[in-house]
């Protein structure tokens, strides 16, 4: 399996640290507001990531991170009067319900920064320690210059950086660049503060994430880091600098980064009116439909998304749970068992393929693409006079399969039976009725059948009851 490494730019084997175990550390909220779409994807993409390990064998070690002290909450907490951690709470809580509707799985631990203050002021005093940062009256500074490999993953040169990038002035540090560790701050100016041993005041940004992830990792380099794009710099390049200059070790082995969102082809911003929140795209689409869409774009590509799009992803699904139903019903049809050499080798090879690319740097659009190519195979097997059975049984596997690693629900196959059951009933009540010519009654089900969205279809072998 490989994957594409940010630090490195190059396609790279994965073998992680020990045999067997994944630390994986992801870039967590700061809920400050309702999370949005562009959250969404980022941990849509890694969720996907994450269960294709655990598919593989691998035990994985799942850390996010909550930045509930950060100058959006406090600035939120100014305008509403609010407790800033209470605000907090409240937003992360209402991500992860929509996270949940999304079918994500939930982290092994979510660090919040109020509750590591300790560790991040040992991680401070750590970087000073070696030489690192020092002490300005505004507050404790990480010295760029000492640390001879910054910019290494976001490809930029420090002068590079004072040029491109505003870098917020301060007449106390040694250089513009230099980033905060520790804001000094007096007592009853913001809502939350900390005591530390260079004053009253709180962590910066970056030093947060450093702090955490090798708190949780037991001070181990983490196999994997993700987060969006628009992290790689400065967060991301900060967070190197600081780790390796605190702990001495490499901080990251595989970075990886999800590409952007857009909507309609726009960037999405609030002032645009085209900001779109989790818990609006929830109340119109099945979220099973959005996370689709998502997984039907590799995880580092940008994803555009607009009510076509997840239309698309809506007509994909339905296409998915038609041809298991399929399946399903081939399974139970008591048709002639036959061996077919011919249909066992191309649904290996569509598993193969789907496979193939998921080794190769998680490409879901890939896979995806290969899943359609071996449910039109298993489709056309289905609908066949003969059936081969055992091989229907390794295809209805590789659905299974196909549902835990992309993490799309279907309905359980005992409750879609019995609904089968019931439909095909009243389908041979309705044919009866036809056949007795009484059309009022039969043109009745057909309604409360659509009604309750369902069509009736005519097929070679009669007329289905399908889901619309």
């Amino acid at each position: 399996m490989k994957v594409y490494n940010t630090l490195t730019k190059k396609l790279e084997e994965f073998s992680p640290l020990e045999d067997g175990k994944v630390i994986m550390y992801v870039c967590g909220l700061t809920p400050y507001d309702h999370a949005h779409l562009g959250h969404a994807r980022t941990y849509v993409s890694f969720d996907v990531i994450k269960r294709y390990l655990i598919y593989k064998g691998y035990n994985v070690i799942h850390i996010q991170n909550i930045t509930d002290v950060e100058d959006k909450i406090i600035n939120r907490a100014k305008e509403t009067k609010k407790n800033p951690l209470e605000l907090s709470k409240a937003f992360h809580s209402e991500a992860l319900s929509l996270f949940d509707s999304l079918n994500i799985l939930r982290a092994d631990f979510y660090p919040a920064v109020s509750e590591h203050i300790p560790e991040i002021i040992e991680a401070i005093k750590r970087i000073i320690k070696n030489g690192y940062a020092y002490e300005t009256e505004t507050g404790v500074y990480f010295n760029v210059a000492r640390f001879k490999k910054y910019g290494r993953l976001s490809g930029q040169r420090v002068k590079e950086i004072e040029e491109k990038h505003r870098i917020e002035p301060d007449p106390t540090k040694k250089n513009p660049v230099d980033f905060a560790l520790w804001k000094k701050t007096k007592k009853g100016e913001e809502p939350i503060g900390f005591e530390s041993p260079w004053g009253y005041g709180r962590p910066g940004w970056h030093i947060e994430c450093s702090a955490m992830s090798m708190h949780y990792s037991n001070g181990r380099t983490l196999d994997i880091h993700g987060g969006a794009k628009d992290l790689i710099f400065p967060h991301h390049e900060n967070e190197i600098a600081q780790s390796e200059a605190a702990f001495k070790t490499q901080f990251v082995k595989y970075w990886l980064h999800t590409g952007f969102l857009t909507v309609e082809g726009v960037k999405m911003s609030k002032s645009l009116g085209n900001f779109i929140t989790i818990k609006d795209a929830l109340s119109k689409h099945d979220p099973r439909s959005i996370r689709l869409l998502f997984v039907m774009t590799k995880y580092s590509s940008p994803i555009d998304y607009s009510e076509k799009h997840v239309e698309g992803a809506s007509a994909a699904l339905k296409r998915i749970e038609e041809g298991f139903t399929l399946l399903l019903e081939a399974e139970r049809s008591g048709k002639p068992n036959k061996v077919d050499p011919g249909f066992r080798k191309e649904i290996h090879e569509k598993k193969s393929k789907f496979f193939e690319a998921m080794d190769n740097d998680f490409d879901t659009a890939g896979a995806v693409a290969s899943f359609f190519d071996f449910i039109t195979a298993v489709n056309k097997h289905a609908s066949g006079n003969e059936i081969d059975y055992s091989a229907l049984k390794i295809a209805k596997q590789f659905y299974n399969d196909v549902f835990f690693i992309l993490g799309i629900e279907i309905k359980k196959e005992e409750a879609r039976a019995e609904d089968s059951a019931i439909l095909n009933a009243v389908l041979a009540i309705r044919e009866d009725l036809r056949k007795a010519r009484q059309f009022e009654l039969s043109d009745r089900i057909r309604k409360i059948l659509s009604e309750n969205g369902y069509e009736i279809v005519d097929t070679p072998e009669g007329p289905k009851v399908r889901k619309k």
